[in-house]
């Protein structure tokens, strides 16, 4: 018997041969595909969450400053500020009434985009008697994101 002078390679089935480099690109298309989505997604839902907060402490801010009023029988001027609920204005008629400090601490006057929570006695824009508002995502004054103690999140 005569052997062929070129050897026949055969594959026997269930062999592995490797990927060949489009399907190692199709692969990597559809994983960083997934991961630009999951990227998209957690960003937009925690700027929502920054909003949430702000409306939510927005409203806290409105309980310290009509519990500051119950105790002080004013509403903080808008010099003193939000200042006035962490430490007693000096100009108080009467600084024993002053209860506080009505927030935890100072960081507390910062909204979740760095800009300080705003103050307007009397205010404009409620019945409260005063405004308190964070300038938003864009953090500028008088936009439609503002988040203020009149708007409805």
């Amino acid at each position: 018997m005569r052997q062929s002078p070129t050897k026949t390679i055969r594959y026997r089935a269930g062999t592995p041969r490797g990927f060949t480099l489009m399907e190692v690109l199709v692969v990597l298309f559809i994983l960083l595909a997934l991961a630009s989505t999951a990227v998209i997604a957690y960003q937009s839902t925690r700027e929502k969450a920054k909003i949430d907060q702000t409306a939510l402490y927005v409203k806290a801010l409105s309980t310290a400053i009509e519990l500051y009023q119950a105790h002080v029988g004013r509403f903080p001027t808008t010099e003193q500020g939000l200042n006035a609920l962490l430490n007693p204005p000096s100009d108080l008629a009467n600084p024993a009434k002053w209860s506080g400090p009505y927030l935890k601490d100072s960081a507390a006057t910062e909204d979740p985009w760095g800009s300080p929570y705003q103050y307007v006695c009397p205010g404009s824009r409620t019945r409260d008697g005063f405004d308190v508002w964070s300038l938003g995502p864009d953090g500028t004054d008088g936009t439609e994101d503002d988040i203020g103690n009149w708007t409805k999140n």
